[in-house]
C-alpha cells in the first residue's frame, strides 16, 4: 500500500506543470554553474599542474557544484512539498485517507517516498554533469560519491521537513513559507553560535550546512549521516503524530 501511495504522489507531481517548470529551471541554472566552474578550472589548470598536491576537479568543480545545488534545492523544496498534505486538507479529501484501510504511518511514508522520488530524479540529472567529466579527465570517485551521498541525505531531510510543514495547515502558501523558514534556519543556525562554547557546539551540530560541508570534502563521518537520518525520522514521526491527532478529531 505504501508503494501505491508513493506512485500516486509521484504521478501527481509529474502531472503538475509546476514540477516540470522546476525541473527545467533547476537544470538550466545548475548546468550554467557547472559550465562556469569547468571554464574557471580550465583557466587555472596550467598553474595547478606545477603545484604538488594541488586541488583537482573534485575540489574545484564538483564540490562547488554540489554546494550550489544544495542552496537551489533548499529554495525549490517548499514549492514541491507545500501541496502534499495541505491540499488534501483544503479539498477535504483528507477524510478519504482517514477512512481508508491504511495506517497514518503508511500514508506519511508513501507520500514521503513519492516526494523523495521526484528529488531523486533531480539528483540523477545533477549527477550526470560531473560524471560527464569522466570522458576527458580523471575524477576522485570517493569525493564524488561522498558529495552525492551528502546531497541525497540533505534532500531526504528537506522532504521530511516539507512534508511535516504541509501537514500543519490547509494553506499551501503558508506551508511553503514555513518550510523555507525552517530550512533556512537549520542552514544558518550556527552563525549565531559565537557566545558560549557549549551553545556554539550545539548550533554547529544542528546546522545542516556544517554536516554537508564535511561530506563535500570527501570525509564520511557517521555523525553526519546519523544527523540527517535523525532529522528525517524526527519529522516523519511528527507528521504521523499530526495525522493521528487529526484522525481522532474526525
Amino acid at each position: 500500500m505504501i508503494m501505491t501511495i508513493a506512485g500516486r504522489e509521484l504521478r501527481s507531481l509529474f502531472l503538475s506543470p509546476l514540477a516540470w517548470a522546476i525541473l527545467a529551471t533547476v537544470q538550466f541554472i545548475i548546468a550554467y554553474l557547472f559550465l562556469s566552474q569547468v571554464d574557471a578550472y580550465l583557466m587555472v589548470q596550467p598553474r595547478l599542474a606545477a603545484i604538488e598536491g594541488a586541488p583537482g576537479v573534485a575540489d574545484l568543480v564538483i564540490a562547488p557544484l554540489f554546494g550550489n545545488a544544495a542552496i537551489i534545492l533548499l529554495l525549490i523544496t517548499p514549492m514541491i512539498t507545500m501541496r502534499v498534505l495541505s491540499e488534501e486538507r483544503r479539498n477535504r479529501t483528507i477524510s478519504l485517507l482517514f477512512s481508508a484501510p491504511v495506517s497514518m504511518t503508511e500514508i506519511i511514508i508513501g507520500k514521503y517516498l513519492g516526494v523523495l522520488g521526484f528529488f531523486l530524479v533531480l539528483l540523477v540529472m545533477i549527477a550526470l554533469m560531473p560524471l560527464s567529466l569522466l570522458s576527458g579527465t580523471e575524477l576522485d570517485l570517493g569525493k564524488l560519491a561522498a558529495g552525492l551521498l551528502g546531497l541525497t541525505l540533505l534532500l531526504a531531510a528537506f522532504a521530511a521537513i516539507g512534508l511535516y510543514m504541509s501537514a500543519l495547515t490547509d494553506q499551501p502558501t503558508i506551508a511553503a513559507i514555513s518550510t523555507f523558514g525552517l530550512l533556512l534556519l537549520l542552514w544558518i543556525i550556527d552563525w549565531a553560535g559565537n557566545s558560549e562554547a557549549q551553545v556554539s557546539g550545539l548550533f554547529a551540530y544542528l546546522s545542516m550546512l556544517r554536516h554537508y560541508e564535511t561530506l563535500l570534502k570527501g570525509l564520511l563521518h557517521s555523525t553526519d549521516v546519523v544527523y540527517y537520518l535523525l532529522v528525517t525520522v524526527l519529522f516523519l514521526g511528527l507528521s504521523i503524530r499530526r495525522l493521528d491527532a487529526d484522525r481522532l478529531q474526525h
